[in-house]
């Protein structure tokens, strides 16, 4: 079953709804351009690191609340991308013996 991709800015649309906010007023409080918030409700922007850090002071949300809607969004997208090839068994990971592999060792840079 298809998973439907939802934008982030469907949620933060919800947002500005349950508080009568505009677009416009939300960008003068976030102190980002206007253009910004309207590409993010249209669903033509991400929300990026920077946006995601101001939602989460606005709405009292932590940013990785902003930014896993973003994520999950994008995964979404890429598995109705990907369709039937994803759903095969890739051919390497069949035939390996993935038992016989050692740990990967962490190293201090």
């Amino acid at each position: 079953m298809a998973r439907i991709p939802i934008h982030p800015g469907d949620h933060l649309a919800e947002e500005l709804r349950a508080l009568e906010m505009s677009a416009a007023e939300l960008a003068r409080q976030l102190r980002v351009p206007t253009n910004r918030v309207t590409g993010i409700l249209n669903g033509q922007r991400a929300i990026t690191g920077d946006t995601a850090l101001r939602l989460g002071h606005f709405f009292g949300t932590s940013p990785q609340f902003w930014l896993n809607l973003q994520t999950l969004y994008d995964l979404r997208v890429a598995e109705q991308r990907a369709g039937r090839r994803m759903t095969r068994p890739i051919a390497w990971r069949r035939s390996m013996n993935l038992a016989s592999c050692r740990p990967l060792e962490l190293r201090s840079c």
